[in-house]
This record gives structure tokens, C-alpha cells and sequence, in this order.
């Protein structure tokens, strides 16, 4: 196994992390930023308004979203696993 192979399959890893975390943090810092805007126009000052929020939108992130990020790291350990006899050099 080459330096170039494991540079290629880490690359491959951090772009799939990136793929695959991006849609839960941006529904994150949306429902973040709704409640941010809520408290200021409301002058609600209470730090755990944000908490409950978050959570909710997370949980249902995830349970929409979560066949799809699975499925995404299913088929990149397949084809990691698959293609594992060209990594080995004798």
C-alpha cells in the first residue's frame, strides 16, 4: 500500500464525514439562529430556550436523513472492503 492510497482513502473518509454531518449541523445553526433571533426580538434571555429546539430539530434530522447517511457509509465500506486485494502487495 502506497503513501498515495492512504492519502486517497483518507481524503475519501474526510469528504464523506463532511457529507454526511453537514446536513444535521446546518439544521443546527438554523434552529440556532431562529431562536437567537426569537429572544432578541422577545428579550428572552433564558439559556436553555435554544436546548430544547436543537434537540427536536437534530431528532427529526436524523430520522429523515438517516437511511441516506447510512446508506452513504455502507457504500463507501463496500467499496473499501471490495477493493482491499488491491491494497495488499506481496
Amino acid at each position: 500500500m502506497t503513501v498515495d492510497i492512504v492519502m486517497d482513502i483518507a481524503s475519501e473518509a474526510l469528504f464523506l464525514i463532511l457529507k454526511i454531518s453537514l446536513p444535521i449541523l446546518l439544521v443546527s445553526l438554523a434552529l440556532g439562529l431562529l431562536v437567537s433571533v426569537f429572544q432578541t426580538i422577545t428579550s428572552i434571555q433564558e439559556q436553555t430556550l435554544t436546548f430544547v429546539p436543537k434537540m427536536v430539530g437534530i431528532f427529526l434530522a436524523l430520522i429523515l436523513l438517516g437511511d441516506w447517511m447510512m446508506t452513504q457509509m455502507v457504500e463507501f465500506m463496500e467499496v473499501l472492503w471490495g477493493s482491499f486485494s488491491l491494497y495488499i502487495h506481496r
